[in-house]
């Protein structure tokens, strides 16, 4: 299924015949699924992430400005290529309904959001 590019139409997936409107961490630049556990001020907040790890990760300034973030927010991570277990970056914070949808397609687990177990 082809579409032709256009406004808004950039987050757009094809996953069978469903057009996914979600953005899904892209897994060849090494992002991951997280729930974001503190605030610690200046636009840094510790990240659980999928893998297990903490890391301590920043919002870059783009985001920053244009939403707020919350404990417990679903976010994608971007470990960076130097402390790769220890820090990253906020890319993506999913609304409520986003991170339904995720729940019902598998994507992430209950467990996950509430600090149990890993994904899967």
């Amino acid at each position: 299924m082809a579409y032709k590019g256009g406004k808004g139409k950039k987050n757009r997936q094809v996953e069978g015949d469903e057009v996914i409107r979600v953005p899904l961490p892209d897994r060849s630049q090494g992002q991951l699924f997280g729930v974001i556990e503190q605030a610690l001020g200046a636009g840094w907040m510790d990240v659980r992430c999928e893998d297990g790890k903490i890391r301590r990760c920043r919002i870059p300034g783009k985001l920053r400005r244009r939403m707020w973030m919350r404990v417990g927010d679903v976010v994608i991570v971007q470990p960076w290529p130097v402390q790769t277990d220890e820090r990253g970056d906020i890319v993506y914070r999913y609304t409520r309904t986003q991170v339904d949808w995720l729940l019902r397609k598998g994507k992430i687990s209950q467990d996950f959001l509430t600090g149990g177990e890993l994904l899967f």
